[in-house]
C-alpha cells in the first residue's frame, strides 16, 4: 500500500521533479507484481543490484520499520538521498547513526511523516499561528476507531522492539505533530491498553494515551483506541485562553487515494462541510461566540516529495521537509512512552 498509495502518484504528480527509475520488490507475485504492473521501468529483486545503479538519485524505503536501518544505512553509504516511510525506526540510536551518515556522505535523509499535510492540522497550525486561541493549556489529539477484530498487517504482528504496535504505527503520527506544534515535552506519563481484552499494560498493546507535559502549564493528551464506536471519531479538542477548536474525523487523503480518486483531482484533500471544526472564541463583551471552522486550502502530501525533491535539487540541507534530526526527536518522545507504560511512572525529557 505505501508504494502504491502514498509514493508512486506523487513521483508522478512532481513529474517536474522526479521520475519513477527502477523498483525492488524481492517476490513478486500474480496480482502484487511490479514488474507487471511497470513494466517499463528497471527491476531488482535484492538491494545490491538496485543501489549499484549510477542513475539511482532517490530511494524511498516502504518496508516495515524492523528493515528501515539496515536498508537506509546501505543506500545512504551507496550514495543515495533516502526517504524513509514512518515510523523511522525502532530507537533513537539507530536513527543518530542514520543522521550521521547522512552527514558524512552529504546524503540527504528525509522521513515521511506526511500527516504534517493533513487539512486540519494545516488548520490548526493556522489558528494557533494567528493566537486565535490565545496560550493553548489543553491540547488533545485522537486516532481512535472501532476495530473489534484483530488485524493480521505487520504493523500489529511487529512488537514494539521491532517498531510495530499503536505507538509507532498511528502514534508517531500524533507525536510528531504535537512535537511541531510545541517542540520537546519536559516529562511523559503513558498507559498501555489492550481494549479488546480488557487490560491494561502488556507488551502488545492495541491502544495507548500518552500525557506530554510542558513547563509553561501546557498538557498534550496523545491517544489511540480501536473500541470507539463513534458515528464522528473525535481528532482535535484544544482549549486556550481565547477560544477552543473542536474537530471530528480523519484527514479524507488517504480514504480519497485508496477509493481510487487521484492526488490532482480538485476534491483531493476536501472534506465535506458537515466535518467542519468548531471554532469558539470570546468576544468583546465576554460572549463566547461559537462558529464553524472550515479547513484551510489543502497543501496535500504531494507537498513532501516536492519539497524533498527541491532540496535534493538545490542542495539545501535545511529545507529538507522533515528532517532525520526531527524524527529521532519524536523517537525520544515514543521511547518515553514505552518506559513511562512499562513502569508506570512519569519519564522526564
Amino acid at each position: 500500500m505505501s508504494a502504491k498509495i502514498f509514493h508512486i502518484p506523487f513521483i508522478a504528480a512532481n513529474a517536474s521533479l522526479l521520475t519513477l527509475h527502477s523498483l525492488l520488490q524481492r517476490n513478486p507475485q500474480p496480482g502484487s507484481s511490479a514488474p507487471d504492473d511497470y513494466p517499463s521501468l528497471k527491476h531488482h529483486k535484492d538491494l545490491p543490484s538496485f543501489l549499484s545503479d549510477p542513475d539511482l538519485d532517490l530511494v524511498i524505503i516502504s518496508t516495515p520499520p524492523n528493515s528501515h536501518f539496515e536498508f537506509a544505512k546501505s543506500a545512504l553509504q551507496a550514495g543515495k538521498h533516502v526517504l524513509v516511510e514512518k515510523p523511522f525506526v525502532p530507537t533513537v540510536q539507530q536513527a543518530q547513526t542514520l543522521c550521521g551518515i547522512s552527514k558524512v556522505t552529504e546524503k540527504f535523509l528525509c522521513v515521511f511523516q506526511n500527516r504534517r499535510w493533513d487539512a486540519d492540522f494545516l488548520t490548526v497550525q493556522k489558528l494557533l499561528a494567528e493566537g486565535k486561541l490565545g496560550r493553548v493549556v489543553e491540547f488533545e489529539t485522537h486516532f481512535d476507531r472501532y476495530r473489534p477484530d484483530r488485524p493480521t498487517t505487520w504493523k500489529w504482528q511487529l512488537g514494539i522492539d521491532d517498531g510495530g504496535g499503536p505507538v509507532f504505527d498511528l502514534g508517531s503520527h500524533l507525536i510528531d505533530q504535537v512535537y511541531v506544534l510545541f517542540g520537546m515535552p519536559s516529562a511523559v506519563f503513558a498507559k498501555f491498553m489492550n481494549q479488546r481484552d480488557g487490560t491494561l499494560g502488556g507488551s502488545a498493546p492495541d491502544g495507548f494515551m500518552a500525557m506530554l507535559s510542558y513547563d509553561n502549564g501546557l498538557v498534550a493528551i496523545v491517544r489511540v483506541g480501536i473500541m470507539s464506536v463513534e458515528k464522528r471519531q473525535p481528532r482535535f479538542w484544544i482549549r486556550g485562553t481565547k477560544g477552543s477548536y473542536h474537530k471530528a474525523g480523519l484527514d479524507s487523503q488517504e480514504d480519497q487515494l485508496k477509493a481510487g480518486m487521484t492526488c490532482v483531482d480538485p476534491k483531493f484533500g476536501r472534506e465535506d462541510a458537515e466535518w467542519d471544526g468548531a471554532l469558539t472564541t470570546i468576544g468583546d463583551g465576554g460572549d463566547m461566540k461559537e462558529e464553524r471552522c472550515q479547513n484551510v486550502e489543502p497543501e496535500t502530501y504531494k507537498k513532501v516529495l516536492e519539497r524533498f525533491a527541491k532540496a535534493i535539487q538545490d542542495g539545501k540541507r535545511e529545507d529538507v521537509p522533515v528532517k532525520g534530526e526531527d524524527a529521532t526527536d519524536v523517537l525520544r518522545i515514543i521511547e518515553a512512552v514505552i518506559e513511562s507504560a512499562k513502569t508506570s511512572s512519569e519519564v522526564k525529557i
